[in-house]
């Protein structure tokens, strides 16, 4: 199991010292929310942040695009130093392009898919693909609580396609990790249960170790 500690739940104030403790603490992946206020109701940060703090960590920057359109930006997120970019089939009608866009801009692609969306949808792109995220809250702000019920699409993905990277968003804690990794899940992406946490090193640990115990 991969864990992806999410930026959002940070202090935007400190942001590079948080990136450097998470990774010093043990975490596999920085993931980056980047929502603009009309695909999702918040808006938090574009790729000049990402720019900028792509020099404290050495880790893989997973950019998860919740934005309308995401194509026209994807140039830009890997200039910033985006690695993998997850963008919102719901949100973009140039499905394949937008992948190719990101394969040639050095990324790896990936799709995701909101609670209420099909694993249908993705199907026909499964072999174009790094990993499909499969949100476990309604994306838009972080602290929500985990669904359970996104599972059996967890399932019915890696039925398709084993080789695939399966990764959840949402709720992700020592026990909501447990069901996760049960249907499949490779990577969680954990923001208040790590930042949140009195020691964010033991947490990211136990999270592993909870995994590892499923």
């Amino acid at each position: 199991m991969l864990i992806a500690p999410s930026i959002l739940a940070a202090d935007f104030s400190k942001l590079g010292e948080q990136i450097e403790m998470i990774t010093r603490a043990g975490a596999d992946w920085i993931h980056l929310d980047v929502m603009d206020g009309m695909f999702v109701p918040n808006i938090t940060f574009g790729a000049p942040v990402i720019r900028a703090v792509k020099s404290y960590s050495a880790l893989p920057f997973d950019v998860h695009l919740m934005i309308h359109n995401p194509k026209r930006y994807i140039a830009d997120f890997c200039k910033a130093g985006a690695d993998i970019i997850s963008f919102h089939i719901e949100a973009e009608e140039d499905v394949e392009g937008t992948i190719a866009a990101i394969e040639t801009g050095g990324a790896k692609p990936a799709i995701a898919i909101k609670p209420q969306t099909s694993v249908n949808q993705v199907l026909p792109y499964l072999d174009k693909l790094y990993m499909v995220l499969v949100m476990t809250v309604e994306p838009g702000f972080g602290g929500q609580s985990y669904m359970e019920h996104m599972m059996p699409k967890v399932a019915a993905l890696k039925q398709k396609a084993p080789h695939l990277l399966i990764q959840v968003d949402g709720g992700i804690d020592l026990k909501t990790i447990v069901p996760s990794v049960r249907a499949g899940v490779d990577v969680c992406v954990a923001g208040t249960s790590v930042f949140g946490a009195l020691n964010p090193q033991q947490m990211i640990t136990d999270l592993k170790l909870a995994a590892v115990g499923a």
